[in-house]
């Protein structure tokens, strides 16, 4: 407040003596014209002549239109006119003192403050100066005949006087309304001009007159008059049309779902709309106040006692048009006596009520926001602790290994607090749980910021380390987080203690999250066993080989209990997006184990004797799928996987056939994948196999091509339609020369026999394209679809993205678009697998 003040002390200062200098400058111009004119010889004309120019300098002040700015209300008169017709007839230094004499009569008469008055009256004898200096310059004298030389000269003082009243006010209203000298003369400055040249047709039209015939001149009030009243209508309209004009600017502004923003913008936007001198905003929601003014905010916080100010407060609430709702007060503050014309108390309820709607769409935005991050936070995070949970540890394990190779090493520690139930049996749940929120606070405290700390369950917590340059630095890390648990805790008033056991495990080559989890596990319960804080993962002592042994006396209930299903993981045209088939993937809902991978149970399997029931039940869920998917409209082949042991039985192409036909599907729906572990001494049966399957139409394809030693020999005895890459060439064709190559070599050698080649693991947009424009044209992989079971996939497909029916992927150039291919990845016309 004391800056304000003072600010305002030296404006009041700078503008006393602005106004003292031109008092003493009229002045100065009055004496030498009362010299001057003791130096005429006064006649009864000049008492006469000077009687009509008071008249005309009082006339010219007291008929003007006001302009307010800020508190102040300014009049642009028509005093330049009476000045120069003054010139036109009589002496300057007449002029001037009838000028003066004029103009203080007027301004006393409307009873202004006395410094207004002494301005307004040293302004106008100034002008009159100016301008008959700037005519005695050009040798003027009111006797001279040539009426074109007339009007030029008298132009020229015109102008004269119009700049010298701009120099002159100019700078006042800068100084008595706080705004820049330049803004002051850019604002209206079309109005100004326009009102400079009606003037000057006046003088232009009076000295017409008068040289017509001087007796005329009793015409000039009445066209002033007119011209006034036709040009203040014309400015009022034009005000008028550019105040809508910022009001819509205005509220098009407050169109945001930023609450700060709109607030900014309504203060700053409010100032400029209302020329207030300072505008504030108080909400009711939240207590917050936000107060500034043309361009600045000097106040943004909480709601307390307003600032004071000398002059006028409008407040107008903040209510919408049915005042259902108020949201708080909007405030203009004037340092002067100020009333609204009724167009702007219009206005100021237009952008009340537009600045109520604005807060409450930004309130319930942002409360819509608050919500939303809420539910997310929560579905990640534990709810006791805080920390990430198991949905949140494994999505960011996925996506580091899948992504992040480059980054170092990843590791993961699992935590199981030992004897924590004797805790809750002893103390009770809710001292367990104060158990539990300490030990995850020394957890996230001892933790790296890079790495992940998460709850999974009951006493059990994990860490996710990443970014280690080596695995041997995981059991370090792991040793100082597993120390930090065994400090006491403090329970109300009690010490306890709880110990706690660890397993640490590095990522594997294979498996991805699911199984670096599962290996911590195993470390961990080999902690426990041997009595350790903690244990790193060693594959000799893994017992997953026993679990496998558990598992393969389970599958002959499994195989009873339908517990096998199929997912879905759809094929896409990279190129337009649009599925062209589904590989099937077979899982085991285990009722105590949860989902197995086919990784865990398949040699089980294989070994069992109950291959053929396992092999019928997956290609049944999968002909079948593929019949529900045709029936709604999408007519999409279906590939399974075949185990190498199911070639070698002679009756599996008549139990394919049957299944075909018994689900009414072409043989050409179907696509068997086989895998290159066959040997080549086995080829002689599977051949036999695999040519009748061939001859009924059933379409061959061979899987994770290019990752064994006897992929050409295969290609060159089993008559397949399709390679298919396998994912690990491209997820390294970015990085490695060799995956890249490799692809470049299939792609190549599908072309020549005329095959469709395939490519797994398709993770992202830029594999996508990379593998399209070497000639790749089909592609699944997480980048279009996740295994999904058969329902979901057919929801999917009749949705599509954007409402676009049989699409995963949005095309990679519209329809219609000519593209350039590369020479090399133009398709062959004609292959070993086509006709000649």
């Amino acid at each position: 407040m004391t800056g304000s003040s003072d600010r305002k002390t030296e404006a009041e200062r700078q503008l006393t003596l602005h106004v003292g200098l031109v008092c003493v400058l009229a002045s100065g111009a009055a004496v030498a014209s009362i010299h001057q004119m003791l130096r005429l010889d006064l006649a009864s004309e000049h008492l006469a002549l000077s009687l009509a120019l008071i008249s005309m300098a009082a006339l010219g002040v007291a008929i003007k239109w006001r302009v307010r700015i800020r508190a102040t209300v300014h009049a642009i008169s028509w005093s330049e006119t009476a000045i120069v017709l003054g010139l036109a007839v009589a002496p300057v230094s007449l002029v001037v003192l009838t000028t003066g004499v004029g103009v203080a009569t007027a301004l006393l008469l409307i009873k202004l403050p006395p410094l207004k008055t002494a301005f307004g009256v040293a302004k106008s004898m100034l002008l009159a100066a100016g301008g008959g200096a700037a005519l005695t310059a050009l040798g003027w004298s009111p006797a001279n005949g040539d009426l074109r030389q007339a009007i030029v000269m008298i132009g020229l003082a015109y102008a004269v006087t119009v700049v010298l009243d701009e120099a002159l006010t100019l700078p006042v209203i800068a100084l008595a309304t706080g705004t820049r000298v330049g803004r002051l003369f850019r604002e209206d400055v079309g109005m100004r001009l326009t009102s400079a040249v009606a003037r000057f047709i006046l003088i232009v039209t009076t000295l017409l007159i008068l040289h017509a015939d001087p007796r005329l001149l009793l015409a000039v009030p009445p066209l002033v008059l007119s011209l006034h009243l036709l040009y203040s209508n014309r400015v009022k309209a034009r005000t008028e049309q550019q105040a809508w004009r910022r009001l819509a600017r205005t509220t098009d502004a407050l169109n945001v779902v930023d609450l700060d923003q709109v607030l900014k913008t309504a203060v700053t936007q409010a100032a400029e709309l209302f020329s207030a001198d300072e505008v504030e905003i108080e909400l009711r929601e939240g207590g917050r106040t936000v107060r500034g003014g043309a361009g600045t905010i000097t106040y943004d916080g909480p709601t307390g006692e307003s600032t004071p100010v000398d002059g006028t407060v409008l407040a107008t609430p903040l209510e919408g048009h049915d005042r259902a709702v108020d949201v708080g007060v909007l405030r203009l503050r004037f340092r002067g006596p100020v009333q609204l014309s009724e167009r702007e108390q219009y206005t100021l309820r237009t952008f009340a009520s537009a600045l109520c709607t604005a807060v409450r769409n930004a309130q319930a935005y942002a409360e819509l926001a608050r919500v939303a991050d809420e539910h997310a936070y929560a579905a990640t995070h534990d709810a006791l602790t805080g920390l990430a949970n198991r949905r949140h540890l494994l999505d960011e394990g996925t996506e580091q290994l899948s992504t992040r190779h480059a980054e170092g090493v990843t590791a993961l520690v699992l935590i199981d607090l030992n004897h924590f139930k004797e805790v809750n049996d002893t103390l009770g749940h809710a001292a367990g749980d104060q158990v539990l929120v300490q030990v995850a606070d020394r957890l996230r405290t001892a933790a790296q910021p890079t790495d992940l700390v998460a709850r999974l369950g009951g006493d059990e917590f994990a860490v996710l380390l990443r970014g280690l340059p080596a695995p041997a630095v995981a059991a370090h890390r792991a040793e100082t987080l597993i120390a930090t648990l065994h400090e006491p805790f403090d329970l109300d008033g009690m010490r306890i203690s709880v110990e706690a056991s660890g397993g640490i495990a590095a990522a594997p080559a294979t498996g991805g999250m699911a199984e670096l989890l599962r290996r911590a596990d195993v470390a961990m319960y080999q902690a426990k066993r041997v009595g350790q804080r903690i244990a790193t993962y060693a594959h000799n002592r893994d017992t997953a080989d026993v679990a496998r042994l558990t598992l393969g006396g389970e599958l002959p209930r499994a195989v009873a209990d339908h517990e096998f299903t199929v997912n879905f993981q759809p094929i896409v045209d990279l190129g337009t997006g649009a599925v062209t088939g589904a590989e099937a993937l077979a899982r085991w809902h285990h009722p105590t184990h949860g989902v197995i991978d086919p990784l865990r149970f398949l040699e089980a399997v294989e070994r069992s004797g109950l291959l053929p029931a396992f092999a019928e039940a997956i290609l049944d869920q999968a002909l079948v799928a593929a019949a529900s998917w045709r029936d709604a409209g999408f007519d999409v082949p279906v590939a399974v996987n075949v185990s190498p042991r199911s070639l070698l039985d002679a009756r599996f192409p008549g139990s394919v056939l049957a299944r075909l036909r018994a689900n009414d599907l072409p043989p050409d729906r179907l696509v068997l994948e086989l895998t290159e572990t066959l040997t080549l001494s086995q080829l002689d049966i599977v051949d036999r196999v695999l040519s009748r399957l061939r001859d009924e139409g059933v379409r061959l394809a061979l899987d994770d091509f290019g990752t064994g030693y006897s992929s050409l020999s295969l290609l060159s005895r089993i008559p397949v339609h399709e390679l298919k890459i396998d994912r690990s060439f491209v997820t390294e064709m970015e990085s490695s020369v060799e995956a890249a190559a490799v692809i470049r070599s299939t792609l190549d050698l599908g072309r020549s026999l005329g095959l469709t080649v395939i490519a797994e693991g398709v993770e992202n947009e830029p594999q996508r394209r990379a593998l399209w424009e070497l000639g790749c044209t089909g592609g699944q992989g997480h980048l279009f679809a996740r295994p999904m079971p058969a329902g979901t996939l057919l929801a999917a497909l009749r949705r599509g993205p954007g409402g676009r029916p049989g699409l995963l992927a949005a095309p990679l150039h519209d329809a219609g678009a000519v593209v350039r291919l590369p020479a090399g990845r133009r398709p062959a016309t004609r292959g070993r697998n086509q006709p000649a």
